[in-house]
């Protein structure tokens, strides 16, 4: 029974790709930080070890010996400057320990999930032979992807076979604080406005598969960005609306709007200590538009990226309404 090594697997994607190992008949040990609820995995007969995720020592400790796969999906997602000391220890640090256990605990092939976002924000249409901008990108998130896929590349000159997979955004059920907060906002009637911006959509089963492709048909050392169906923010909006029975938006929210309401809404949070709603890095990205060729993945991975936007979005929909989401 081969065996795979998961970062992330409580987690959105992260879950999916734990699901397809076990159908596939893998035997799936599932690494998680100390205290965290272990149950959820545990039921599906995931082996379940505790380790800090930026702890080498105590990775490759918990790791079993040459395991056939590594797939380290966990990753920080923060939009907010006040994470960025975490997200860098979380991202790079926690990816660089990982590299580091994998290749003392002579693991098979690593299969890293990075992100469209370690491109940074570009004009262009963006394939993997795109130069990055993102290394001194002010948005953290951005810039930590970036330097995460760094600690790949140095693994694999030290002899780690690894690829990396590049999502944009997935959409899908298990989704608890993506595009499932969207859903939430225009079923509540709450939605404060639409962003002009928008990008690529994936079904979160499809990026789960790239992710087990990867193994057997990816190259080391190589990149493939997961695309998927492309939209505007305004399309993805009116698709939930008209599945949810609610009145659709019909335009967007001006750009310098968004961008006020991006300085005031972390006013707040200097109370709360919760990141906002709206901090000037998400208003950043939700008023650009991002176009990917996602034609590599779909080539040599036999990526999906047909689904459609309203099929993924029914899907997050009946889970939501199944756990008592919505």
């Amino acid at each position: 029974m081969p065996m795979a090594f998961v970062s992330g697997a409580r987690g959105f994607l992260g879950g999916h790709i734990v699901d397809q190992l076990l159908e596939k008949g893998w035997d799936v040990t599932a690494v998680i930080r100390p205290r965290s609820d272990a149950a959820a995995l545990q039921a599906k007969g995931v082996q379940v070890v505790q380790a800090p995720l930026d702890n080498a020592t105590e990775l490759a400790l918990v790791m079993p010996a040459a395991p056939d796969a590594v797939f380290h999906v966990a990753g920080n997602t923060s939009l907010w400057r006040r994470g960025n000391a975490q997200q860098y220890k979380d991202n790079v640090l926690g990816t660089r320990a990982m590299v580091s256990a994998a290749l003392k605990n002579v693991a098979g092939r690593f299969v890293h999930t990075s992100s469209i976002s370690a491109w940074g924000i570009q004009d262009t249409p963006i394939n993997e032979q795109t130069p990055s901008n993102a290394a001194n990108d002010w948005i953290g998130y951005n810039r930590s992807k970036y330097l995460a896929e760094q600690e790949i590349e140095n693994g694999i000159r030290q002899g780690l076979d690894a690829v990396i997979l590049n999502p944009c955004g997935i959409i899908g059920a298990g989704d608890t604080h993506n595009w499932s907060q969207m859903i939430k906002l225009i079923q509540d009637g709450k939605l404060p406005g639409v962003p002009p911006g928008g990008g690529n959509f994936c079904a979160v089963e499809e990026v789960a598969k790239a992710h087990l492709a990867a193994l057997e048909s990816g190259q080391c050392g190589e990149r493939y960005i997961l695309a998927g169906v492309e939209a505007s923010f305004l399309e993805l909006v009116q698709t939930i609306a008209g599945q949810l029975g609610k009145k659709a938006p019909s335009r967007t929210v001006p750009p310098a709007v968004l961008k006020l309401a991006g300085q005031l809404y972390p006013i707040g949070s200097l109370f709360t200590g919760n990141e906002p709603r709206l901090t000037p890095e998400k208003v950043a990205l939700v008023t650009s538009r991002v176009h990917a060729d996602g034609s590599k993945a779909v080539q040599e991975l036999g990526f999906n990226d047909q689904v459609p936007l309203a099929t993924m979005i029914a899907n997050c929909i009946r889970w939501m309404e199944q756990e008592k989401r919505l």
